[in-house]
């Protein structure tokens, strides 16, 4: 027969019980214990010795895993990063006052999308936690909801299409948890958990949007949510409340500093969706190997924590207003006219802590005194930031430098109250500055001169008794003792009351020690306790400054990136885009903004001309490793800058709006769904078809080549049909394809235009020259590019005479005649290139001699030589 559960594990059992699907940091002393289950996945997750003490209900030995108590934040990291969700059980009364068993109590549940410890957050990018409740058919409300800084929004999304839409705002805001009804059926939560998401259930009366409705209007102190945008989206309503909801309950807090809640609508912002912010290489990695080369990366020079916030959401989501788009390039064009200004600005801001995510933790309780001091010394610089504009700065920088306060009260009061050089937490202690609370000065110096009385006592007893090796010790179980070696203990004077005997004499006391240690002991204990109530009054007091704290940091963040975007622009030689309500795009000498970066020779810029209405579809033919994907890319990235406010990498750009970027490029497998790479390609290509507007761009590269040749460059002339066909006007497509065959399209459709990438061929070499130029191509030189990734001599050799081989091969009806302008810049080795016979009678001709019949017979007959045709005919 086994004993019991003791005290405190009928503790531990009950508090696992309601929070089952969590690890269960439990205190005990100095320790944060896990058993069971928990303390397996705690040793293998952290590598941690996995120990056994007593026997769980079972009668079992009960494995065992802790971690010190001061140190366990970082773990608790370390398992949040890894999905987890971490309960934290606290010894809720003091021990040395408990009766019986230390209460404890569960003090906070910490979770992926739920983090605000800054030693917890990994990065500056914001940290959200997604909600999606189910609205109409097929329709399911979205909420973001970042604890750290506060900021809350709402979307919706469509569940067809294998969640596309929903899969796109991950991908777009990289929440790191996602909450979802319990009851929730489908795919959706296995599609989130492949794309890296934690999801966690959550019960399905949190989303229910009267209950919503209820929870944030409380919040906000409203009695509708009307002034907000989603007063007519019901699951919205539910995902928002579901949202805040979980946040107080794993946070214990209300939250205070949640004091509002933003709709974004897809009409207000250019729609980038998940396909194509992966292709684009906006903010993460084609194939996930970090951000390094993203167009984030290059673009993100800011120096705040704001800033770099306030970047990407406007990479993830540029404007489709024209006078929008318009404010927000007047504001980077004043730094980039005003140097010395954006360069103080930018020195300034250099200093600032993140003001945003310090205003969350106070809202929440646990800011640190570090925090307060690295606020306040920001707070200071405002002034002299505010002091660098004068009053010919565009709106949107005047709307922030008027929504930054100076916030006077707070710096005076941490001032007052904060030390010079506190320590990062709390309870460490000693961060209160002298002469702010006069009870705590007391007490101060109750302990300090204390400490220094029992000096001065134990040199005055060694003169008085002539016991040079008297000590005056301490321990928690006999106070303050005098200690006396065993060769001294005839000298010890008769008023010594003896309290211990040890190994090497004997300890003592007398009265005025005893009076004394009441005295110093108590002083620490109530110092200690007093700090700690000074300091959670002052940060109470400071969190009525928090709404004022978040809007200076959103300011702060604005104005770091205009300034960062102007930066770029004088660094890297960008032009402000003329933004027009037009269907056209006119680049000149475009680059790739992140590929420039990378090369060790000058990139060779290119030029674009596309038009709904005329110039619609480029169809763009020519070698491989020409540059035609980096092209391609390049007029798509200079569209999104140009549409989030930034200027671009062109020597000119105009821009006609565009409401949406569709891009098809590179093969992928989708194995978690069993779908193909061609079976991808054409769920991505449907997505574009169905959904592209003559507003749209379209960027699609190689459209058909994971099938058999004839299937392929059906699809791919079926298409481009399509796209052509659509309206009068038409999406503005980029269109890369190796099917030569498609270059006889220009002469059916009056929108399509054939180009090519140069490329010099001197029959041994060959020389891809990085530049488009009109006309059409029937070469892709796959065996040169063989041969330069490393493929054997052999291999490529027998290609090579397999592809003569097969060039000899004519058809039947005589060889096609020749549409291409590739063959301008191939070198023959010797200089010389025959000449066409239409150019050698052109040459010849005197026009002055010529009637007008005579003239429009030798254009026919010109037009024949030029095609390879006889010419008499």
């Amino acid at each position: 027969m086994t004993d019991g559960p003791t005290p405190a594990m009928r503790q531990y059992y009950s508090v696992k019980a309601r929070y089952p699907d969590a690890i269960l940091f439990f205190r005990m002393g100095d320790f944060y214990e896990t058993f069971g289950e928990d303390a397996g996945v705690v040793a293998r997750e952290l590598d941690i010795t996995l120990t056994a003490r007593g026997r769980d209900k079972n009668g079992d030995r009960m494995p065992l895993a802790g971690v010190p108590h001061h140190a366990a934040d970082g773990y608790i990291a370390r398992l949040v990063g890894k999905g987890y969700k971490v309960v934290i059980c606290d010894q809720i009364e003091d021990p040395k006052t408990a009766k019986g068993v230390v209460k404890r109590d569960v003090t906070r549940v910490i979770t992926p999308g739920t983090l605000i410890d800054s030693s917890m957050l990994g990065s500056a990018g914001a940290h959200y936690l997604m909600a999606i409740a189910p609205d109409r058919k097929e329709t399911f409300g979205l909420a973001f909801l970042d604890v750290s800084t506060g900021e809350f929004f709402v979307s919706a999304g469509s569940g067809a299409h294998d969640c596309a839409d929903i899969v796109s705002e991950v991908v777009r805001y990289r929440p790191s948890e996602a909450i979802v009804p319990e009851s929730l059926a489908g795919a959706l939560p296995a599609r989130l958990e492949n794309l890296g998401v934690t999801v966690s259930r959550y019960r399905d009366d949190s989303f229910d949007p009267g209950a919503a409705f209820e929870c944030l209007c409380g919040q906000f102190g409203t009695a509708t949510l009307d002034g907000y945008g989603c007063a007519d989206m019901a699951g919205a309503i539910a995902a928002a409340g579901a949202a805040l909801r979980y946040a107080q309950e794993t946070q214990q807090s209300p939250l205070a500093h949640i004091t509002g809640l933003a709709t974004r609508v897809p009409s207000e912002n250019m729609v980038l969706d998940a396909i194509t912010l992966r292709n684009l290489e906006i903010t993460t990695g084609i194939r996930g190997e970090g951000d390094g080369n993203t167009l984030l990366a290059a673009l993100d020079v800011t120096e705040t924590s704001m800033g770099s916030r306030t970047m990407r959401s406007f990479l993830i989501g540029p404007l489709v207003r024209k006078a929008a788009i318009e404010e927000r390039l007047d504001a980077v064009e004043w730094f980039v006219d005003h140097a010395l200004d954006r360069q103080a600005l930018r020195a300034a801001l250099g200093d600032f802590a993140d003001i945003e995510r310090i205003a969350g933790r106070i809202a929440y309780g646990n800011a640190g005194p570090g925090d307060l001091s690295t606020l306040r010394d920001s707070l200071r610089a405002i002034p002299d930031v505010k002091a660098l504009f004068s009053g010919d700065a565009p709106a949107l920088i005047r709307e922030a430098l008027d929504a930054m306060s100076d916030h006077t009260r707070v710096t005076d009061l941490v001032d007052r109250a904060i030390v010079d050089d506190p320590p990062a937490l709390a309870k460490s202690g000693g961060m209160i500055r002298e002469g702010f609370n006069a009870k705590l000065d007391e007490l101060r110096h109750l302990a300090t001169t204390g400490k220094d009385w029992i000096a001065e006592f134990q040199q005055q007893e060694r003169e008085r008794t002539g016991i040079k090796s008297l000590k005056v010790g301490y321990n928690r179980v006999f106070g303050y003792y005098i200690e006396v070696t065993k060769p001294n203990l005839h000298l010890v004077p008769p008023e010594y009351e003896r309290r211990q005997t040890t190994a090497n004499g004997e300890r003592y006391t007398i009265p005025d020690l005893r009076e004394k240690e009441a005295l110093i002991a108590t002083a620490e204990e109530r110092l200690t306790a007093l700090e700690a109530e000074i300091y959670a009054e002052l940060i109470r007091t400071l969190a009525e400054d928090v709404p004022g704290l978040q809007a200076t940091a959103r300011a702060v963040g604005l104005l770091d990136v205009y300034a960062a975007l102007a930066e770029n622009a004088v660094r890297y030689g960008y032009s402000r885009p003329v933004i027009e309500e037009s269907g056209r795009i006119i680049i000149r000498d475009g680059r790739h903004p992140v590929v420039e970066r990378h090369l060790p020779v000058p990139f060779v810029p290119n030029d674009t001309d596309l038009d709904a209405s005329d110039d619609q579809i480029m169809i763009i033919t020519g070698a491989n490793m020409a540059g035609k994907s980096t092209y391609m890319r390049a007029v798509a990235l200079c569209c999104i800058m140009a549409q989030m406010g930034s200027f671009v990498p062109a020597r000119h750009a105009t821009v006609g709006l565009v409401d949406r970027v569709f891009t098809r490029v590179g093969a992928f497998d989708d194995l978690a769904s069993g779908q193909s790479t061609f079976m991808v390609e054409m769920l991505e290509l449907a997505n574009i078809l169905n959904n592209a507007t003559p507003q749209s761009l379209v960027i699609l590269d190689e459209i058909g080549r994971g099938t058999s040749t004839l299937d392929g460059c059906a699809i791919a002339r079926a298409v481009v049909e399509f796209l052509h066909g659509k309206a009068v006007v038409g999406p503005r497509t980029l269109f890369a394809t190796h099917f030569h065959d498609l270059i006889d399209l220009e002469d059916s459709l009056k929108r399509v235009k054939n180009f090519h990438f140069a490329v010099k061929d001197t029959g041994n070499e060959v020389v891809f020259l990085r530049k488009i130029i009109p006309g059409a191509t029937d070469k892709s030189y796959g065996v040169h590019v063989a041969h330069l990734a490393g493929i054997p001599k052999k291999v490529t050799d027998r290609a090579m005479a397999i592809l003569k081989e097969e060039a000899a091969r004519e058809p039947s009806g005589g060889p096609r005649a020749p549409r291409y302008t590739q063959m301008l810049l191939v070198d023959t080795g010797e200089g010389v290139v025959e000449e066409n016979p239409a150019v050698r009678e052109l040459k010849n001709l005197n026009p002055n001699e010529m009637t007008p019949v005579d003239a429009l017979n030798t254009l026919c007959r010109l037009q024949r030589l030029a095609n390879g045709e006889d010419g008499e005919r």
